[in-house]
């Protein structure tokens, strides 16, 4: 033991100096509710969720320009409303003009879509939605939302009143808020899955999504929740997520893990090792986001996310302040959920519990139309069925087919774009909103990905058969990663480059990247920034050709997976 000092009576003892004390970081139980910048500020003189007394009442009748600044570039979040990109500005621009200056007089509109479930009513109903308010415009998010373009807001009300009509809504789809909870496309269907979370992610919906409660968090907050054993939900990118799991000795349950985040500081969400029951679900689920709201660091943005607060307390002291403070009893211990064995994209014709079919079926990188909702809704409905999903992927699951209905679908289904059995890249490529929409976007996306896609459809016949089930190719048109770029085989994330000095629209190369999936033996990986490797937007196609082919030609075995090769292999064939 290490002996104490003590200074005689008649030592002087230096004077120390006081520590210099660090700036509070806006914790609101460590700091109190001081704002430490302008957002804070507002988001505490009125709540999120006021602003849409406002909108029907005020902004709705008086048009664009009577809107409230904070109110328009900050509460219209909260419900589900962002202005959206003016045409023709340039993505080299994107840094350097304000917000007024980027933005149109028009919105995009999230619907929220917890879970993915919709019905053929609620399909149909977005669908004239677009068509009379939005210029036909219906993306699918690799969120499992629905977004529109080109609301005006004195359409809004009308909008509000026909979601309300069918128990949709677009409350806290955007915004410093829980987020839409992602769900498995298949529950309550899959023949294969532990058990049906779905009455867990309604009474967490139904009980805290538009409550005062946690409608002041930190920064945004999402949620994912499967107990499909494909972890069909994104888990490791959540910041709080329950994957089921069997309990050798309390049944099922959840998994819980917290702390997950991509944008430019991409962290993997961690397990707390607890066991959470279908019946604690809930109230866990509050405990964490009531940890985030309370602790969450507010003083800066960037660092506002629950990841950096896991990564300064760790998985331990998140578990103790949880117990301890929020529920006031022990999680069990748990065990981790078992490998993913299938994949999650639920694509192809499956056989659901009930002796009906699910079918999955590909968008090209989640562009739709309001028409061609209708048209599904319709398809479905004269085929026996009104239940459809949405996936974390950009892609529709049908529900309920009848087996002798199935070819007709899958025919109708190919007829509206949507391929049951769609190509390598056509199935495994994502893109965000880009340059066309979004006001942070640098580079163009949606469009540049389907050309990528045909392109490869016609130039890899010759290796179609020696190609992967799974290789990823992810387009971002910023750095924030809303299409998941470091979690890709490929990766690219947008920017304007210079070639030859030139400077011209491009994309930096990440590799590599990957989830826990049925590839990798549920192992998930960041991946690998080839230093100086940009490519040109126009060079996409000859560039991820040259690289596949790269791949199947220098690969150890036929069934290497593209990370684990790519994540070893000598730089010239990456480039």
């Amino acid at each position: 033991m290490a002996k104490t000092l003590t200074p005689r009576a008649d030592e002087a003892t230096p004077e120390k100096k006081a520590p210099r004390s660090a700036k509070p970081n806006g914790q609101w139980k460590i700091d109190g509710k001081q704002a430490l910048n302008g957002n804070e500020e507002w988001k505490l003189d009125d709540d999120g969720l006021n602003v849409r007394d406002r909108i029907l009442n005020t902004y709705a009748r008086e048009g664009f320009d009577s809107i409230e600044d904070h109110d328009l570039h900050g509460r219209f979040r909260w419900w589900g409303l962002y202005t959206q990109r003016k045409p023709g500005i340039d993505g080299g621009k994107t840094a350097t003009l304000s917000n007024e200056e980027l933005e149109d007089k028009y919105f995009m509109m999230r619907v929220r879509i917890d879970g993915g479930q919709l019905t053929t009513q609620q399909a149909r109903v977005i669908g004239e939605i677009s068509r009379d308010f939005a210029r036909d415009t219906a993306d699918i998010t690799d969120r499992q939302n629905i977004q529109l373009h080109w609301v005006e807001v004195e359409n809004v009300p009308e909008i509000w009143r026909r979601l309300d009509e069918v128990g949709l809504q677009t409350t806290e789809a955007c915004g410093d808020v829980p987020r839409v909870i992602l769900g498995s496309p298949v529950a309550g269907i899959a023949k294969d899955e532990l058990f049906d979370p779905t009455p867990v992610l309604e009474k967490i919906r139904d009980q805290y999504i538009g409550s005062h409660e946690f409608s002041n968090l930190p920064r945004k907050y999402k949620t994912a929740i499967s107990a499909h054993p494909s972890q069909d939900v994104i888990h490791e990118i959540n910041d709080i997520a329950l994957i089921g799991v069997e309990h050798p000795e309390l049944g099922l349950g959840f998994d819980l893990w917290v702390g997950g985040g991509l944008s430019t500081n991409p962290k993997f969400a961690e397990r707390l090792g607890a066991f959470v029951t279908p019946e604690q679900a809930p109230e866990v689920w509050a405990g964490v986001t009531s940890i985030f709201r309370d602790y969450g660091y507010r003083r800066l943005r960037n660092r506002a996310r629950m990841k950096f607060l896991l990564a300064d307390w760790g998985p331990e002291k998140i578990r103790d302040v949880l117990e301890n403070e929020y529920l006031g009893y022990k999680l069990a211990d748990g065990p981790a959920a078992p490998v993913p064995e299938v994949s999650g994209d639920h694509i192809g014709i499956h056989e659901q519990k009930d002796g009906n079919y699910y079918i999955g079926a590909a968008t090209t990188v989640g562009r739709f139309s309001g028409t061609k909702l209708i048209a599904l809704a319709d398809l479905l409905e004269a085929n026996g069925s009104h239940r459809l999903r949405t996936t974390v992927y950009q892609k529709f699951v049908a529900l309920d087919i009848p087996g002798d209905k199935v070819p007709a679908v899958v025919q109708g289904l190919n007829e509206l774009g949507l391929a049951h059995a769609p190509s390598l890249f056509r199935r495994n490529t994502m893109a965000c909103t880009g340059i066309e929409y979004c006001k942070l976007a640098i580079v163009e996306t949606k469009d540049v990905a389907t050309e990528v896609i045909a392109e490869l459809e016609k130039r890899l016949t010759d290796i179609e058969d020696q190609l992967p089930a799974k290789l990823t190719l992810h387009i971002n048109g910023c750095p924030n990663s809303c299409a998941r770029i470091q979690t890709a085989d490929i990766g690219l994330k947008g920017q304007i480059i210079t070639v030859d000095g030139e400077r011209m629209p491009g994309y930096q190369v990440h590799l590599g990247g990957q989830l826990a999936d049925y590839t990798n033996k549920g192992e998930g990986n960041v991946g690998r920034t080839v230093r100086g490797l940009k490519v040109a937007q126009h060079e996409l196609a000859d560039y991820v050709e040259r690289l596949t082919r790269n791949f199947v030609a220098h690969r150890e075995s036929a069934d290497q997976s593209f990370a684990s090769w790519v994540l070893d292999a000598d730089e010239d064939l990456l480039q």
